[in-house]
């Protein structure tokens, strides 16, 4: 089995950005006098967007509560908050070998656009990808509407498309957009969790993926 295209998730995935989400998302919330959401929470929701992120922490809050806390988080994640953010190991040599290697590289994830730019530019990878989709411009996580746009605007089929996560929501969209999925085991969800949804492998880290794509063939 060989692949195209190979999407990306960012949080938990590429960026090991748990502790700054969870502080701003809990601080979002006793901004607005509501109970800070427990970190085992804030922790299951990394992955969706924004909106659907809230309606999970807070299912009773009506359109207007939940556009408050979608502002006072983007406030604290973009502008307040300094909890650093960085590359899990291996992240940067892992999409230069990718690169090197002729596949097409793309990113689907929860983040809204002016999160992920400025993610990119902190770490100087915006010039790896192809495309990428975040979840302010269209569906989110687990709707495949992400990887249908990726794969059009790339022209890739879905069985040569390979999606890289670590939340349950990246290993459902694959399957519902007909791709392959690969869960990486570091980030939010547990093994046992994305194990449930059959992807092709769980790795340990991101140093593993050569090899493990070398082993089913090159593009």
């Amino acid at each position: 089995m060989s692949f195209d295209l190979i999407v990306f998730d960012w949080d938990g995935t590429l960026m090991d950005s748990e502790a700054r989400i969870v502080a701003c998302l809990q601080t979002a919330f006793t901004d607005l006098g509501l109970p800070e959401p427990s970190r085992e929470a804030a922790r299951d929701i990394i992955g969706l967007g924004l909106e659907e992120a809230m309606m999970q922490l807070w299912p009773t809050a009506d359109a207007t509560l939940r556009g408050a806390l979608v502002v006072q988080y983007r406030r604290h994640f973009l502008i307040t908050n300094q909890t650093p953010s960085v590359l899990f190991p291996g992240a940067r040599e892992t999409l230069d070998w990718i690169v090197a290697q002729g596949y097409r590289l793309a990113v689907a994830t929860g983040k809204s656009r002016r999160g992920l730019d400025q993610s990119m530019a902190e770490t100087g990878l915006e010039g790896f990808f192809h495309a990428t989709r975040c979840a302010d411009e269209t569906f989110s996580k687990p709707n495949p509407q992400m990887l249908f746009e990726l794969m059009d605007e790339l022209g890739a089929r879905p069985a040569a498309t390979l999606m890289i996560g670590d939340t349950e929501y990246d290993m459902q969209m694959a399957r519902n957009a007909g791709a392959e999925a690969l869960a990486v085991s570091f980030g939010v969800h547990a093994s046992e969790r994305l194990l449930a949804h059959s992807p092709l492998a769980c790795l340990d880290s991101l140093g593993a993926i050569p090899d493990w794509l070398t082993s089913r063939g090159l593009p």
